[in-house]
């Protein structure tokens, strides 16, 4: 269940640099993938061609980096749940790196810290870092440290 947090106040509430929780487990799909890469035009055969990855470096078709990172929207809201604001926008990305592969049929998780709050006009611009891992895995799959800005 996702940690709730209200308003300006419920924000501020929240704990600096602790993981504030954990999402659900969720499963890489070759269709996941294979619509990525129609979405994206990133064709490469490590991602989407099944016959030929399976002699390739990770033994069968991985995930694409930016797929993995395009989940952060899915499962933030899982760990989460900031209300009282009348609009959220992405602001960006401090940092991101792909420390290892995801590869398709595999489970993954994310863990979220809340880095920094701070004020911005018309509302507040929270750092978050992100780690989504495979399940299992020694070493994440994504780290990102993203902002977003919480409009009031």
């Amino acid at each position: 269940m996702a940690r709730t947090a209200h308003g300006v106040e419920g924000v501020r509430a929240l704990p600096l640099g602790e993981e504030l929780g954990r999402s659900d487990l969720h499963e890489i799909t070759q269709k996941a993938v294979d619509t990525f890469a129609d979405a994206t035009g990133d064709h490469q055969w490590i991602h989407v061609d099944p016959e030929r990855a399976k002699d390739g470096p990770f033994g069968g078709t991985i995930a694409h980096g930016y797929l993995t990172l395009s989940l952060v929207p899915r499962l933030l809201p899982e760990i989460l749940e900031i209300t009282g604001f009348s609009l959220v926008v992405n602001y960006g990305c401090e940092k991101v790196r792909f420390p290892s592969p995801v590869p398709v049929g595999s489970t993954v998780r994310a863990t979220a810290v809340l880095d920094e709050v701070t004020e911005v006009k018309g509302g507040l611009q929270l750092a978050i870092t992100m780690t989504i891992g495979v399940e299992d895995a020694a070493k994440p799959a994504c780290v990102v440290t993203f902002l977003t800005r919480q409009l009031v």
